[in-house]
């Protein structure tokens, strides 16, 4: 692998914290997400199930994690079943992990292969009560595909109709929106390495090139640091594309006099950085696009002390669109008169800040979490703020990552966000 897995201390706390919080004779099983082919017999990058792989460390396609605290057999306590690395496997995939590799990752003692799992699981199931099981719960996100997660669910509910079945995810998400010291360390390390891409990106920066090009070095930074790469499709957008929120074709020449916008972030270890930076294509602002560049700045420098225990996105939004509001008014955008006669379901500054303020951040770029929960310490949330003035080919979006706490951790504090910063590097 690209990097050093966690501690396998930091897996077996984080099952034992599951566990004692499952109802008396219990099992929970989580499964790794599918391979999904791409053409003829190749696949897609593979993408490991992040709840797995908070509880096991296991990066690998057709893995299972069984736990089952209360059985009567302790070799049936914590289950793991890997994929049987034979020798013909090998030769056409490479290497796949061991038994006992498994298990100085995981911490899991009995590892068997995938053979086993019908038969050992049955044996499990008919000892316990509850199911606890996963899938995808995110607002943002529909599963329109039957899912190992969905497939697994429909064969035990035909197989096991009378077990009582629960959600995981209320045990597992509290859990994982608050990073631990092994976290954090890994998270630190795709935030360097999406530092150093960003001032590698900076240097090829000029009229005349194309998104691509600048794309192109990023990855090649992330790649040579260590990084598996983006850890989302990334925007490099200039000119008007910089007011599209999720552009992501990064195929245009590059203008004098135009603004790029770079939304990005490396992948180490699983866990994602996100970052945002605006500059200027020719290495100059114009006095508008460092008008509104500063408006987007103040906000962005107001906002990331407030960060702390006890606060919620919401709050966070409501801070930001009153300052949004007062910026663009200074800015010309529309006038007080006009706010005062606004309809209270479509606010004017809406037109020009379309999106939330904040989201968490994790082993996934939007990870678990939603709007109303309160900040605790240690929990890891994106600010980003922007101006998007699509007339005047004008979009400026500032982001860093922060970790909560009475006095906040901003990730990206020494990666330039100064007029004059950028401007020097640029010249």
């Amino acid at each position: 692998m690209k990097y050093t897995s966690l501690h396998s201390d930091f897996y077996s706390s984080n099952r034992q914290k599951v566990v004692s919080e499952m109802e008396l004779n219990s099992v929970a099983i989580l499964t790794s997400h599918d391979e999904y082919p791409r053409s003829g017999d190749t696949a897609h990058p593979f993408k490991q199930n992040a709840e797995l792989l908070y509880l096991c460390g296991i990066d690998q396609e057709e893995t299972t994690l069984v736990l089952a605290p209360w059985h009567h057999n302790p070799e049936y306590r914590e289950v793991l079943f890997v994929k049987n690395p034979s020798p013909e496997m090998v030769v056409w995939y490479g290497h796949r992990l061991t038994k006992e590799q498994t298990t100085e990752i995981s911490g899991i003692k009995n590892v068997m292969f995938v053979e086993s799992l019908e038969n050992t699981l049955h044996d499990i199931l008919v000892n316990s009560q509850n199911i606890y099981l996963h899938i995808p719960e995110n607002p943002r996100m529909r599963i329109t595909h039957p899912t190992q997660e969905l497939r697994l669910i429909e064969k035990l509910r035909k197989t096991y109709p009378l077990h009582t079945y629960k959600r995981l995810a209320p045990i597992l998400f509290p859990l994982r929106m608050v990073k631990q010291a092994e976290e954090f360390k890994v998270l630190k390390k795709a935030c360097e390495i999406t530092h150093k891409a960003f001032l590698r990106a900076l240097k090829a920066v000029k009229p005349d090139i194309y998104e691509y090009e600048i794309e192109a070095e990023l990855i090649y930074e992330m790649i040579k640091l260590g990084a598996t790469g983006h850890s989302f499709a990334p925007i490099v957008a200039t000119g008007a594309d910089t007011c599209i929120l999720h552009y992501i074709k990064n195929d245009k020449k590059m203008q004098d006099g135009d603004l790029l916008l770079m939304d990005f972030g490396a992948e180490y270890a699983n866990y994602a950085a996100d970052i945002t930076r605006t500059v200027p294509v020719n290495g100059k602002f114009t006095p508008r696009q460092k008008q509104v560049y500063q408006a987007v700045l103040d906000i962005y420098k107001e906002t990331i002390p407030m960060f702390k225990p006890g606060m919620t996105i919401h709050k966070i939004n409501d801070f930001v669109f009153k300052r949004m509001e007062e910026e663009m008014i200074k800015l010309g955008l529309f006038t007080e008169e006009e706010v005062k006669n606004q309809p209270k379901e479509k606010p004017l500054f809406k037109k020009y800040f379309m999106h939330n303020t904040s989201h968490f951040i994790g082993l996934d770029v939007h990870d678990v979490g939603q709007r109303e929960m309160m900040f605790q310490a240690g929990m890891v949330l994106s600010c980003e703020p922007g101006i998007y003035i699509a007339d005047e080919r004008i979009g400026i979006r500032l982001e860093t990552d922060i970790v909560v706490g009475e006095n906040p951790i901003d990730l990206f504090a020494d990666v330039p966000v100064e007029i004059e910063e950028i401007e020097m590097l640029m010249s």
